[in-house]
């Protein structure tokens, strides 16, 4: 990726004319005024590192693997939330790592927290830099340098166990290149976040990622068997040596989630899956997004188990926003809220799963559209992303936000988000388009991830989308939900946590902190 785009050049898709006009004429979105540069246009402050501190990091892991040069350090200074793309296309001097380092081993990255925390220097964990909740973002505090630690070099699948269905991987593995290794063993991790293309390892785990066969193969949380991680005091193996034990607390659940604070991962061993032999697939419509939510509640708490269930609520579907071909373009005749299903493992298994599931949505209301839909999802489906690029050089404000709730709750909820969003944006002056969709389902419950499309306020608009984004993480809170299904906390909703799990919690998770990292260099600002 590059630092002022979420993917390639070769990537990026420019707009349709229906998405264009669609712009214009509904957001009032302009591309005048809009600015772009170039990676090697945009400005960063000069490093702050001493030669003494530089020798000593390159002491460590080698002068080849400790870089100073700017287009490193920038590619390293944002993640890619759209306040952090708008930082890039701000004209703006940006903060940015010190260095950037990679080491090789767990004693490297050992003997590299000792050396930063006797120097007051800050550490940032780097695996994919997908972070769209300022994960990633250089925040200094009070130390005197801040270098990125890169994982790209813990790259390895370094075993595998084909009878128990287990692997170890190394935490710098990108989502595709995780997968092409556990091919050759007729195995798979079946987890795809949108951000697979890019996102690693070592980030499922630490923010606790959900993919979008979450209905099949569950959480990445829910995979992991056991860790290394690396803290300034020491390297900690985390999990057991049975695939359930009662030996005491799971300890797996403190540090799963904590966004680099605690100490920074290097290698996991996952539960991993068997590649399936078929696929089957199959689309419905509903009347509107309570029967469709009414019909998704049914399937999971039967549990007659889709490996992929996905409902778009009307205005997601009638822009047809799961297909990054034809997006803007849907068809008349599919009005009401496109759900998808998709059913993975052995011919008897998908095909009885998918007779159940579709026979318990055709009684609650559901009208088939066949395989095409679903099969247009999935071969796009990491494609929605790239889209923001065009979308932000056509003058829009294009923004995600995810939340989670209980089946009972999911109306009051989305309504909440839906009209806080709207009225926060209203104020400046542009209609706004707001999608949304579940796409991770419990028994209990649902996420609700929300798109947003306005048009930019010309004079500030980061400004514009922090005033809403403020909004809605209150309005989230104060309706029920959770502050993030599964983009994490980082520093965007560090600030709503304490209400969501109480100040006791966040002592406790304070003083794991101050046992572990006494001087505070693992990534700060973030989490707690």
């Amino acid at each position: 990726m590059t630092a002022t785009l979420w993917g390639t050049p070769e990537e990026k898709k420019e707009l349709s004319p229906s998405i264009q006009k669609m712009l214009k004429k509904l957001l009032n979105a302009s591309s005048d005024n809009v600015q772009h540069p170039a990676e090697n246009e945009i400005k960063i402050a000069e490093s702050r590192l001493e030669e003494d501190d530089l020798n000593a990091l390159r002491s460590i892991v080698g002068a080849e693997y400790v870089s100073t040069e700017p287009l490193q350090r920038l590619r390293r200074a944002r993640g890619k939330s759209y306040p952090d793309l708008m930082d890039m296309r701000s004209g703006k001097t940006l903060d940015a790592p010190d260095a950037v380092v990679a080491p090789d081993t767990e004693k490297e990255v050992l003997e590299i927290l000792r050396h930063c925390s006797e120097r007051k220097i800050a550490v940032v964990p780097f695996g994919g830099g997908t972070s769209v909740v300022g994960g990633v973002n250089p925040v200094r505090e009070n130390f005197r340098a801040l270098i990125t630690v890169d994982l790209t070099r813990f790259d390895k699948l370094e075993d595998v166990d084909t009878v128990s269905l287990e692997a170890t991987l190394g935490a710098g593995l990108s989502g595709p290149h995780a997968e092409m290794l556990l091919e050759k063993h007729g195995l798979q991790i079946g987890h795809y976040p949108q951000s697979f293309p890019y996102a690693c390892i070592g980030g499922y785990a630490a923010t606790r990622s959900s993919g979008q066969s979450s209905a099949g193969y569950g959480r990445f949380d829910e995979m992991v068997r056991s860790f290394t991680i690396v803290t300034p005091q020491g390297i900690i193996h985390v999990g057991h040596n049975a695939p359930k034990s009662a030996a005491g607390p799971d300890l797996r659940g403190l540090f799963l989630g904590s966004e680099g604070t605690f100490g920074i991962i290097t290698r996991v061993r996952l539960r991993v899956h068997r590649i399936p032999e078929v696929k089957r697939y199959e689309a419905f419509s509903f009347k509107d997004f309570e029967a469709g939510a009414n019909a998704v509640r049914q399937v999971v708490q039967t549990g007659t188990g889709p490996t992929v269930i996905r409902l778009s609520d009307e205005m997601e579907s009638s822009v047809n926003l799961t297909s990054t071909d034809s997006i803007g373009e849907s068809d008349a005749d599919q009005r009401g809220c496109l759900c998808l299903t998709m059913y993975e493992g052995t011919d008897d298994h998908t095909r009885s799963r998918h007779e159940e599931t579709r026979k318990l949505l055709l009684s609650l209301g559901g009208k088939s559209l066949g395989e095409g839909p679903v099969r247009q999802w999935e071969k796009g489906r990491f494609g929605a992303p790239v889209l923001r690029d065009g979308l932000l050089d056509n003058g829009a404000v294009c923004e995600t936000l995810e939340t989670a709730t209980d089946w009972s709750n999911v109306p009051r909820l989305k309504k909440a988000v839906t009209q806080t969003i709207g009225d926060h944006l209203a104020k400046t002056g542009t209609p706004v388009l707001i999608m949304c969709h579940v796409s991770h389902v419990y028994k209990g419950g649902c996420s609700l991830y929300f798109t947003i499309i306005a048009g930019q306020d010309s004079k500030d608009p980061e400004t514009q989308w922090w005033n809403t984004k403020k909004a809605v993480c209150q309005a989230i809170v104060d309706n029920g939900g959770t502050v993030s299904h599964h983009h994490a906390v980082g520093h965007d909703h560090r600030d709503y946590l304490p209400e969501e799990i109480g100040e006791t919690n966040i002592s406790v998770l304070c003083a794991v902190k101050n046992h572990l990292d006494p001087a505070g260099i693992l990534n700060p600002g973030k989490l707690i």
